[in-house]
């Protein structure tokens, strides 16, 4: 058998592996869940706005990519998603303020938010992107509260009252501690 063609079998053979191993999504579903997270961005900007205080950042857009498309993902619980992102947080602070900025710390925030996040058990993968985004910025701790623990509990918030208010919606939380 030519190389090219077992390359060929061998692509074959990983594609159906990976067809078996990702979730399939339904159009009518992946129509509604797009549809929750637009509300969500939306209406956190327009809570941004009205309360003149951030309550968005880049990492609540990822976690908005959990609590819309795979909300039955158990890193998409509200445990996961509020402590996770806090954690991160808090984390990045302590650090940013022990050893200030830098590829060092950039590298033990993430790696410590994904070491707590596993021990305590509210691993939510955006909490990384909160830690690093904290060090790389160099943030006031304010920023804890506004927008990280305020922006989370609000993403909680509005995925429950959509996954109770939006027909073909699927239930959120499986649990909420």
């Amino acid at each position: 058998m030519s190389p090219v063609r077992r390359l060929h079998l061998m692509a074959r053979r990983e594609r159906r592996r990976g067809r078996r191993y990702q979730p399939r999504f339904a159009l009518s579903q992946i129509a509604v869940t797009s549809l929750g997270a637009l509300c969500a961005v939306v209406l956190l900007a327009l809570f941004s706005l009205w309360s003149q205080h951030p309550l968005i950042v880049a990492p609540l857009g990822a976690s908005c990519v959990l609590l819309f498309g795979y909300p039955g993902s158990p890193l998409a619980q509200p445990r996961n998603l509020v402590l996770g992102n806090g954690l991160g947080a808090l984390v990045g602070m302590a650090l940013l303020a022990c050893i200030g900025q830098g590829p060092v710390s950039l590298a033990l925030a993430v790696a410590i938010t994904i070491l707590l996040g596993q021990l305590l058990r509210c691993l939510h993968p955006p909490a990384g992107g909160l830690a690093f985004l904290v060090v790389y910025l160099g943030v006031p701790w304010g920023f804890l509260v506004f927008p990280v623990l305020s922006g989370s509990v609000l993403l909680v918030l509005l995925a429950w009252g959509f996954s109770r208010w939006v027909p073909g919606a699927a239930l959120y939380p499986r649990h909420w501690l």
